[in-house]
């Protein structure tokens, strides 16, 4: 791999690259890709969370061992580093967020809010007040310019793309974003690592949320917030109490699991969270079909774009076809586990156009799973 892979869609003239750094194998390649084109490479670490409360399991993102291992990555490139606390905006933005929505009965997604936020937003400044033409981070995304300018496309490993996360990135911001990884797939990534003699070559990736690195969020949202441990009723659609249940938080649309209801005839899943009663409202499969799905705080990047469009309700499902009408996606087929919190991203075929904030549904008749 030659310093041309690092795609830069043109020219620079200063020639200075900001790279967005998390102390793993991926910025850490980016970094070493930017410093190979001989551009002058900054390093940037924005420190979020206090990781000494945190568990600090190896992996999990920005914790103390996360920042070493960033600075030993820039030292071993000759490139400088900076740390920059942005704890309490990250608390603010990303983590009391994350636990009140939880606390209204929604299932948050904070990779988005912080890419929102602390991520893009202010790395973005940090990297003009930097002088830097561009800010390169290790998305699994790709950039390709259009007709209408830069668009944002998913990647070429579908196990590693990570645009369903970045459907708020604005047309400003893709401007200056760069994402080299976008076409490569994963242990490649890891090969250039070794190459380069990186000794993040292979950490292991992270798995949790990375203010959460045991994965218990539960625990953590209800120390924010101690009346979301609060139990209540697991009722069927018609009110009829089937158990009892430890807290809201413990639960999000289309969970099967955990209900501990036994003796039923058929299996059932969490239609609904009532947060005013504190009621977990559960049915069966069919009663999750879903026709429409209103949404909020759009944001739209496809400009230029006419035709048909899928849409992507969670980070694991696949686009399935749907229309646009106002505010609302409409589902060519019903769709199921469509959860008011999550986000309803909207392609054309690899390209994101953008999405929005699930903020209510709209049931489909009743039809057979």
């Amino acid at each position: 791999m030659t310093s041309g892979d690092f795609q830069l869609d043109g020219p620079l003239n200063a020639r200075r690259i900001v790279v967005a750094m998390s102390g793993g194998v991926d910025s850490s390649v980016v970094a070493a890709l930017a410093a190979r084109t001989g551009a002058e490479t900054i390093g940037v670490t924005l420190q979020l969370y206090d990781h000494g409360e945190a568990v600090g399991r190896a992996g999990s993102c920005c914790a103390g061992r996360d920042i070493r291992d960033a600075r030993a990555v820039c030292d071993g490139l000759g490139i400088a580093h900076y740390v920059f606390d942005h704890e309490s905006r990250f608390r603010e933005q990303v983590i009391d967020d994350f636990a009140d929505e939880y606390l209204a009965g929604r299932t948050p997604i904070p990779c988005v809010k912080c890419n929102m936020g602390p991520k893009f937003t202010d790395l973005f400044k940090l990297a003009r007040d930097l002088g830097a033409d561009c800010l390169a981070t290790g998305h699994y995304v790709r950039r390709i310019m259009g007709a209408h300018g830069p668009e944002l496309h998913r990647a070429v490993d579908p196990a590693r793309d990570q645009s369903y996360f970045l459907f708020a990135t604005t047309s400003a911001q893709l401007d200056f974003l760069r994402f080299p990884l976008g076409g490569l797939p994963k242990a490649r990534v890891r090969e250039l690592a070794a190459e380069f003699g990186l000794g993040v070559s292979a950490k292991p990736d992270s798995q949790d949320i990375c203010f959460v690195p045991d994965g218990d969020y539960a625990r953590l949202v209800k120390k924010l917030r101690p009346e979301a441990g609060v139990g209540g009723e697991i009722v069927d659609e018609a009110g009829r109490v089937l158990g009892r249940h430890a807290g809201l938080i413990h639960f999000t649309v289309g969970q099967r699991k955990g209900l501990e209801i036994g003796g039923l005839a058929e299996p059932l899943y969490v239609l609904r969270l009532e947060p005013e009663t504190r009621r977990v409202v559960v049915g069966p499969k069919a009663a999750l079909a879903v026709r429409a799905a209103r949404i909020e705080g759009v944001n739209w990047i496809g400009d230029g774009f006419e035709g048909p469009v899928t849409a992507k309700v969670r980070s694991l499902a696949k686009p399935v076809p749907a229309g646009i009408e106002g505010d609302r996606v409409v589902f060519d087929s019903p769709e199921y586990g469509v959860a008011p919190g999550q986000a309803a991203v909207l392609y054309a075929g690899d390209r994101v156009l953008g999405g929005g904030w699930i903020a209510e549904t709209e049931r489909a008749e009743m039809v057979t799973a």
